[in-house]
């Protein structure tokens, strides 16, 4: 049995070693960390361990961290701990779902207990998602990805056949329709969900720091490197690398990453030495990279190895009939999030969103929630574009319908009776529309269930 998993992160080194050494010697697998923001690429939805960490920290202080991790999952068990016995901070923590707060003068036998029954915690909540997820009640995949659109169940499906594979795998969709959401989700549900996901932004790479951010370095290797450096490849073993915006990376690091792809292995700046390299690699694109391969800006060779799992992210104008399901469970997030009561959110209100155009997708529609939990913002109108008259009068009424079923949890009697039609003419318009009665029912009480 394999041991239980920590993640102890502590700015004081010596405090550090010594508290992962004891932690060590009490059968826990350690991984020690000076700052938060090295945690939370290290703890998802499915990490199957306990964070344990300073409070006071330069940079993202524990609190900071305990709202972070719990936005990713909320019942990651985190415990908090000080150098002061402070009780104000203490009962602040526990509020903001610390699973528990010490003092940093502990011993360790007692915060091994306090970690062991974190870790028995954390482990029914992820027996009980397994088992929702057999008995065929909405999983973690539909939680993170909702819809009731072909697309959208395509995607679902698509994803869960790769998800247990090591294949790597490319993700193309526009800007701002989920494709990390979709890449976390990927790790999540694969044999390597309990190991590191990092995530590299290939847009954002220094130039000059490029080959020692991604492969390390040696003391020595070039002025300035005083002392040798996991880079994010060798930092990520055995869990799951996410190339964010690959079109984006130089030619010249794409022929290395190309030989990495296909061996597995990296070699340190400064060193001779190869490295082996246990890692899944996800990418993602904006654009097809087959475009870019024929302008120029794309190895072809790349382009093949990677293009062996696609998967496609649709943008909000492929699937209308989500938007508005999706929004209240952005709503619902939303308002958890600011620990504020969910607003009432009308029909109309719904329709207006689905009949809209989103540029920014699902990022654009997440915004649009914030501000409508905060009351900073009503939906704006849509003007409908150069459709024919008919044609937008039949999505408004589409997506009318669509709306007020979410609004209404799926009863339909309160639907007719709130349109002013009757049962039979509110069937005639679901048929003509293509709107399922049952899936929309099915996604609406599982919507209220989780709220």
């Amino acid at each position: 049995m394999s041991a239980s998993r920590v993640l102890l992160i502590d700015d004081d080194r010596q405090m550090r070693d010594s508290t992962a050494q004891a932690l060590e010697l009490a059968s826990f697998a350690v991984e020690p960390l000076a700052s938060g923001q090295e945690a939370l690429g290290l703890a998802g939805p499915g990490f199957a361990g306990a964070v344990v960490s300073d409070i006071r920290m330069p940079g993202m202080d524990g609190m900071t961290l305990l709202a972070r991790l719990h936005e990713v999952d909320p019942e990651i068990p985190v415990i908090l701990f000080t150098g002061h016995a402070e009780v104000q901070l203490a009962v602040e923590a526990i509020r903001k779902g610390a699973y528990d707060f010490i003092e940093k003068l502990f011993v360790v036998q007692e915060l091994a207990q306090v970690i062991r029954r974190a870790i028995g915690h954390r482990e029914l909540v992820l027996d009980n998602r397994r088992l929702r997820a057999v008995a065929g009640k909405r999983d973690d995949v539909e939680a993170r990805l909702p819809g009731r659109t072909p697309v959208m169940m395509d995607l679902r499906r698509y994803l869960r056949a790769i998800g247990e594979s090591d294949a790597d795998t490319l993700i193309i969709g526009p800007t701002g329709a989920g494709k990390e959401v979709v890449a976390r989700t990927l790790h999540d549900i694969s044999a390597r969900g309990a190991r590191p996901f990092i995530a590299i932004n290939c847009a954002a790479l220094p130039e000059t720091l490029i080959e020692s951010e991604l492969f390390g370095h040696e003391a020595g290797a070039f002025p300035g490197a005083l002392r040798p450096r996991y880079g994010k490849f060798e930092h990520a073993r055995g869990g799951t690398i996410l190339l964010d915006e690959i079109g984006s990376m130089p030619l010249e690091l794409q022929a290395k990453l190309l030989r990495v792809l296909q061996e597995r292995v990296i070699t340190r700046l400064g060193s001779n030495d190869p490295v082996a390299l246990d890692v899944r690699f996800i990418a993602t694109s904006k654009v097809e990279l087959g475009q870019l391969v024929a302008q120029g800006g794309f190895r072809a060779d790349l382009f093949w190895r990677l293009n062996v799992a696609v998967l496609h992210v649709p943008p909000l104008s492929a699937r209308r009939e989500d938007i508005p399901l999706l929004f209240l469970q952005l709503v619902r997030e939303a308002a958890a999030r600011h620990k504020l009561p969910e607003r009432e959110a009308p029909p109309g209100f719904l329709s207006a969103l689905a009949a809209q155009d989103w540029p920014g997708n699902v990022r654009e529609l997440r915004n649009l929630a914030e501000r409508f939990v905060l009351g900073l913002e009503a939906p704006r109108s849509s003007d409908g574009g150069g459709e024919r008259l008919a044609d937008r009068v039949a999505a408004f009424e589409r997506s009318l319908i669509a709306g007020a079923i979410a609004e209404h949890g799926g009863r339909l009697r309160p639907v007719y009776e709130a349109l002013g039609i009757s049962r039979k003419t509110l069937y005639e318009k679901m048929q003509k529309y293509g709107l399922d009665r049952r899936l929309i029912l099915d996604g609406a009480e599982e919507g209220r269930r989780e709220a």
